[in-house]
Parts: structure tokens; sequence; C-alpha cells
């Protein structure tokens, strides 16, 4: 699993570079390729930024280590964190991260509380929180696994929309148990909603990784490329979603992501919901014209055309333009 930083080495940076609306961000973890507070704050960062941009429609995660994605958090400030508190049980614990979720909420009751003991449980609320926004956000997040990604390095790619993985011996899954932990980033929630529970139950039990090659039998990963084309391909495919509506994006993903986690009935509240939101806006009042037009000027429906068809998903649309 590799070894913590030591207190010597700088901290983790995420280098961001854009492409004509896709994000490109290069997840530097030093030489272990570890995930630490720093790269913690600089995500927030970055995610509230693609989130707010309405000219930012992807991003692109990827390492900057030859082989790794990005290992695992670094262990020293797991263990730090730990240190100093009574035992405590589950009960008390979800009340305490409760807690931390609403400190979080108030910018000078976070800073004070963020020079106590408190500091390593405000940085994990936030990380929960953070790829909960990319969860809702009408920003499409792709990971570019250009390596192996453990524990967190999974739970961040499992956070994402899509995952493109390089082939060879490369490894992802949640190998906390190894080390008498559990998953903390979101693991135990977001893959079993990828993979299926009995699956995931039996590999995070036993500590195991998925190579690549069962990564993608199992719904893991979306492809399996060769190393090289994996930050390529992942831009491909960024590109391409991103030129649809943001706003319907982010609405469908709400609807997948939460909705799909509720009672049928309430799921089912929440996709209405979003399609009377989505319905009512100019931009698909448009769209929805151009539609009509287009039929009654060819007596044919546009998305019964396969040529019409084919030139609406290479554009992300029918009629109209991108402006939203």
């Amino acid at each position: 699993m590799g070894t913590s930083r030591s207190s010597s080495q700088p901290a983790g940076h995420i280098a961001v570079e854009g492409h004509a609306g896709v994000l490109v961000a290069r997840i530097d973890g030093g030489p272990h390729a570890l995930f630490d507070p720093e790269i913690t704050k600089q995500l927030k960062e970055l995610v509230d930024r693609a989130d707010r941009d309405p000219d930012i429609r992807a991003v692109v995660f990827t390492g900057t280590h030859p082989d790794r994605f990005l290992s695992h958090s670094d262990v020293r400030w797991l263990q730090q964190g730990g240190t100093g508190f009574p035992p405590i049980n589950t009960r008390i614990a979800k009340l305490v991260a409760r807690t931390a979720r609403l400190i979080n909420r108030v910018p000078v009751v976070r800073t004070l509380a963020g020079m106590t003991r408190l500091k390593t449980l405000l940085q994990l609320d936030s990380f929960h929180a953070t790829f909960l926004k990319m969860n809702a956000s009408g920003t499409i997040f792709v990971a570019a696994l250009n390596g192996s990604a453990l524990a967190v390095g999974a739970e961040l790619a499992f956070a994402c929309d899509l995952r493109i993985m390089a082939d060879g011996e490369h490894v992802i899954g949640l190998t906390e148990v190894l080390l008498a932990l559990t998953p903390g980033g979101g693991g135990s929630q977001r893959l079993p909603r990828l993979i299926g529970r009995q699956q995931t139950l039996v590999a995070v039990l036993e500590g195991r990784p998925f190579t690549s090659a069962e990564a993608l039998s199992l719904g893991a990963v979306d492809e399996v490329v060769p190393q090289e084309k994996v930050l390529a391909r992942s831009i491909e495919r960024a590109e391409y979603l991103s030129l649809r509506s943001k706003k319907s994006l982010g609405a469908i993903k709400r609807s997948i992501y939460f909705g799909s986690s509720l009672s049928l009935e309430d799921g089912l509240q929440l996709e209405h919901a979003e399609f009377l939101v989505r319905d009512q806006s100019k931009e698909a009042q448009r769209r929805m014209l151009d539609y009509i037009a287009a039929t009654d000027a060819t007596g044919e429906l546009p998305l019964l055309n396969r040529e019409t068809y084919a030139r609406a998903l290479a554009a992300g649309r029918i009629g109209g333009s991108q402006s939203e």
C-alpha cells in the first residue's frame, strides 16, 4: 500500500489546465501518490469553480505518478486525526459527523474549529461534501485512471461520472480493512451502486482490489485502454458529453445518483421536479420549438431519422445553440 508522507515532504497539489471547456486536473501526491489535506482543499476549490462556471463543462482527473492515479490517503494524516479522542460508539460517531457538517457550513466557526482536534474530522466532512457536489453538478467529471487507485483514490474515481482505466497490472479498490479501518470517502456506498452489494461486500471484507479487466467486467470502470491513451480517451469522452445542456446534465445526474437511492415514489417525485424545471426553461422551450418546426417541415420526427439523430448525438442537441 506504500508508506505515509513524511513531515518533510511538500503538500500535494492539483495542477489545472484548460481544453476548450474541459479542464484537466493533474493530481500530484508526491513520490507515493498520496492523498493529503492540501489535495482535499484544492479538490473542493476546483469542484466549486467547475460547478459555478457555466463555461466549464467537464473536468478530467488524472495522476502525475507514472503508474498510480492515487495510492491512498496519507496514513500519517489519518493516524494523527484519530488520536486524542476518547473511544466512541457508532451512534455518537454519527452525531459527531452531523455536527461537523453543520460546522463546515459556517465559515467563521469552521475556521475556529479547524484550529482544534476537530480539524481532520472537518476535512473528511468537506471531502464527502465535495463528492456529493460532483454528483449533483451539471459538470461532467471523468477519472482518467493512468494507474492504480486504492482506498480514497478509488473513492474519487467512483464519485466521477466516467472511469477510464489503463490496462495492464493496475488495480482499483478498497483496501482499508488491512489497516483495521473501513472505507471513509464514500466507497462502501458508491461501489455497491456500480457493481452490486455482494460483489462489493466480498471484495471490501477481503481488502482485495480489482484488476483493470475485473473492474471492467464488473462495471466498476467504463473502459480499459492502453495506458498511453487513457488521458486522450478521457478528454474525448468528456468533450462529447459536455456538448449537452449543462443544466440538463445536472438534473439527470441528481435524478439518478440521488433519486435511485430513494423509494420508488420519492424517486419519481424528484424526477418529476427536475423535469418540470427543465420543461419550463428557455433553452428547452427553444429546442422543442425547433423540433416541432423541423417535424412540420419534413413530415418526419427528427429523432427517428437516422442521419438527423446521428448529428444530434455528435452535437449534443437538436436545433438551437449551446447556450446554457
